[in-house]
């Protein structure tokens, strides 16, 4: 998975304090990251541990991505 600004290189927990909504958006497919304690996966890991379809990556690479753009 590639995420803008080389964004999918970081910490789980460093991407949604800068990035709240992508929380948001990883909730969406029940992947319970906003609740973790720990979170120090990154985040491209993140999305390709929980056994999601392809298609069900590619969304979420591509939600990530456009969130970023507008927040360009």
């Amino acid at each position: 998975m590639e995420f803008k600004n080389g964004l999918g290189d970081s910490a789980i927990q460093d991407v949604m304090t800068g990035y709240p909504e992508i929380g948001e958006i990883l909730n969406r497919y029940e992947i319970g990251c906003v609740t973790c304690k720990v979170g120090i996966c990154l985040l491209k890991d993140v999305v390709a541990i929980h056994g999601l379809t392809k298609e069900s990556e590619a969304a979420i690479e591509k939600e990530i991505n456009e969130y970023l753009d507008r927040k360009s």
